[in-house]
């Protein structure tokens, strides 16, 4: 396993990069990758998604003989989900020769690092990170394999101008660069299309207690809450809100998608709503890449296979630039060439989004989100499941 920035090799593989691949000068020749994001605090949850699936990427990777017959040696920094942390791990991350990086998870924490990549020749692929302006910064070295806040927003306005015309709608947002952007970008879409919100507030991430908020739901009479945050934060609002009576649904966004979140919020988070990408669990074509997860006991949902793909497109793109230049490797992934990866088939366009085309699947195109709800699964558990 990975603790803090120690670098050691998942899953027994250190004996094969003891024996590595010598360059000419006898040194053992690596590639350097590193994992960023928020394996404590609140959001550890996906902190974990992020590192176990690189983990799993590396590892069968290597056991397949490495990138252009050399290993990854990989590091993991914890970021805690602040942007000074990211900052750190991302500066530890360049003093140790890492060239390549997979992360961060939270969008206020991504941009920062980011640009100390960029100012050290690294490249960086988040499999988390939406806010539009991660890639509107006409930066070089980020690509993100997920969708967009403005694109996610867009949806989930219209979802709620669909379903919920002539109802009242009270958004809400834990005031984070994800959190306020994606609720910004909803109700945008939703304004647009008709529908008025009862209540607009923000409220401080870290806080507990919620009794403030509850009441002036409870006196704004909601249809529905739209919650633009983490599942941590959206959990203990919607226990609190049954607690104290508030019956209305809520929605959120992708910064839900684990099943910790259910455990949070409890029975009362039957019904919820949430937008979030494709779920890579459900293709077939990944059953046994599922299964190796599970038999670890880790449930490879949310962003893990996200990150192993993040991993898989930086082996294809050093080795279509037959380079470990981050330079030329982006160069190769900004191309517009495709990339076969656990999400299906992407490319992406010269933002480092990816592309219109969406996600390819067994030849049929998915967009990048989905609407999802919570429900009790064939084991009785709470779980989010594609919406009908």
């Amino acid at each position: 396993m990975i603790h803090g920035g120690t670098k050691v090799l998942p899953f027994g593989l250190a004996l094969g990069l003891a024996l590595g691949l010598a360059t000419t000068d006898g040194a053992q020749a690596q590639i350097r990758m590193g994992v960023g994001g928020p394996m404590t605090g609140g959001s550890a949850a996906f902190g974990a998604q992020l590192k176990q699936g690189v983990e799993q990427a590396v590892a069968d990777i290597n056991a397949a003989g490495g990138i252009m017959g050399q290993k990854i040696e990989l590091s993991a920094g914890d970021d805690r989900g602040d942007p000074k942390e990211g900052v750190s791990v991302a500066n530890k991350f360049a003093a140790d020769g890492v060239k390549f990086v997979v992360g961060h998870f939270n969008s206020g924490v991504t941009m920062p690092a980011s640009e100390v990549y960029q100012d050290n020749g690294m490249l960086s692929v988040t499999p988390a990170a939406t806010n539009p302006k991660i890639t509107e910064r006409k930066m070089w070295n980020m690509f993100r394999v997920c969708g967009r806040d403005d694109q996610q927003g867009g949806m989930a306005g219209a979802i709620i101008a669909d379903r919920f015309k002539g109802k009242r709608v009270a958004v809400i947002h834990d005031k984070t660069t994800y959190g306020q952007g994606l609720a910004d970008e909803t109700r945008k879409a939703m304004n647009a299309k008709g529908v008025k919100e009862v209540l607009y507030e923000g409220v401080n991430k870290d806080d507990k207690d919620f009794t403030a908020l509850v009441s002036k739901l409870k006196a704004a009479n909601p249809d529905l809450v739209y919650w633009g945050g983490l599942h941590d934060t959206g959990g203990l609002i919607l226990r609190q809100m049954r607690d104290q009576g508030v019956k209305a649904p809520m929605m959120g966004g992708d910064g839900m998608a684990d099943d910790e979140f259910a455990s949070i919020a409890g029975p009362g988070a039957e019904g919820t709503l949430m937008t979030f990408s494709p779920d890579p669990r459900t293709n077939p074509k990944n059953a046994a890449i599922v299964e190796v997860f599970r038999k670890r006991g880790f449930e490879p949902q949310a962003y893990t296979l996200y990150s192993y793909a993040g991993v898989q497109i930086i082996k294809a793109a050093i080795e279509q630039a037959k380079s470990t230049d981050p330079k030329k490797v982006a160069a190769v992934m900004a191309s517009g060439k495709p990339f076969d990866t656990v999400l299906g088939t992407l490319s992406f366009d010269k933002k480092g989004d990816v592309s219109n085309d969406g996600y390819l699947v067994d030849g049929k195109k998915k967009d990048r989100y989905v609407l999802y709800v919570w429900k009790k699964g064939p084991d009785g558990k709470l779980s989010y499941f594609e919406a009908e």
